[in-house]
């Protein structure tokens, strides 16, 4: 019921064990629909029946058919549970057929597009909650690699547009550096992310919406933006010293700030604080990684000579951090916002 499911008993006892039944189970009870009423109904009262009524008694497998169909007609998506061979006929006609795997007959089983291998009814909403983490998985992983690549591609057009006399914001080699290290390995590690503990208290998404629903375009582009401003930043803030420092900046900032993004996508309504920074340790491993080799390619001769980077003091690498772990505050306090409207 927190998840947004609602449940429907649809049995062929009578109505008062149906509702008493229903009753003690926390299904509401109140009201029952028997077979022989529906004989009486059109589809359009049907319909209306079905939106209302979560107790029906007294079917018979014609009826579970026009329930599936009165439901779906109304826009739900139907799950069909069943074990026996009549029940075949619903099972193939719901968007999900949901066979017994115990008791539940060969036919059954051929017609529905799961089997409930325990039976338990409680399994169905764990699969529920796998599946909705699993797709909530790969949706982490594509706007992370859609907003940092908007971020590169940001810096580099921008610095164009704006500074067309000066040096590129990054050269050749370090724009594969940052798409090996800083997209890949956090991407994978978003995939793999632990299940979120809020997940099951969201009503069902739209089986048609795309992965930028629910503002995720915006996240998507206002991320990338924010990414691509302070990489310019950096670079022009470098700029005042030679171009080689302007580009290691920019190299820097970029790389880092898309490490610390990772942590933003471990959910995009709450607090990392909430989710639990540390739930995640392939995350954590791959942003120490991340950040360790990057401060390597810095400081030492042979990375310089290889991906045309320079030194930075202490001055310089405490503007670094701080304007890479910028783009975690900006999304706390954007998710605050959010939360106190």
């Amino acid at each position: 019921r927190n998840a947004g499911i609602r449940v429907i008993m649809i049995t062929g006892d009578n109505g008062v064990t149906a509702s008493s039944v229903a009753r003690r189970i926390g299904i509401d009870g109140g009201k029952v629909v028997t077979g022989d009423e529906m004989e009486q109904m059109t589809d359009e009262e049907l319909g209306k029946a079905a939106a209302e009524t979560s107790v029906f008694s007294r079917v018979v497998p014609e009826h579970k058919m026009r329930i599936i169909k009165a439901l779906q007609k109304n826009g739900e998506t139907v799950a069909m549970t069943g074990d026996g061979v009549n029940d075949a006929p619903s099972l193939k006609n719901a968007d999900i057929g949901i066979a017994m795997g115990k008791t539940g007959t060969d036919v059954c089983k051929q017609a529905s597009d799961m089997i409930l291998a325990d039976d338990n009814f409680a399994t169905i909403v764990e699969a529920v909650e796998q599946g909705r983490n699993i797709y909530l998985n790969i949706q982490k992983a594509v706007l992370y690699l859609l907003s940092c690549n908007l971020g590169e591609i940001m810096s580099l057009f921008l610095a164009i547009v704006f500074m067309p006399h000066v040096v590129s914001t990054l050269s050749a080699i370090q724009i594969l550096w940052v798409n090996l290290v800083t997209d890949a390995f956090p991407a994978l590690a978003l995939g793999v992310d632990p299940m979120d503990k809020f997940i099951m208290e969201e009503k069902p998404r739209d089986r048609r919406e795309s992965l930028f629903a629910h503002g995720g375009m915006i996240f998507t582009i206002m991320n990338g933006m924010f990414i691509g401003t302070i990489t310019l930043v950096a670079f022009r803030n470098g700029l005042d010293v030679s171009p080689a420092k302007a580009q290691t900046m920019a190299f820097m900032v970029l790389s880092i700030s898309q490490l610390f993004h990772a942590l933003n996508l471990r959910s995009r309504t709450h607090s990392i604080l909430e989710v639990g920074i540390m739930r995640n340790k392939w995350l954590i491993l791959t942003m120490v990684f991340g950040i360790t080799l990057q401060i390597a390619v810095c400081q030492l001769p042979i990375f310089n000579m290889l991906l045309k980077t320079v030194p930075l003091d202490l001055s310089s690498w405490t503007m670094v951090l701080g304007m890479s772990f910028s783009i975690i505050l900006i999304n706390e306090i954007s998710k605050w916002i959010a939360k106190e409207r």
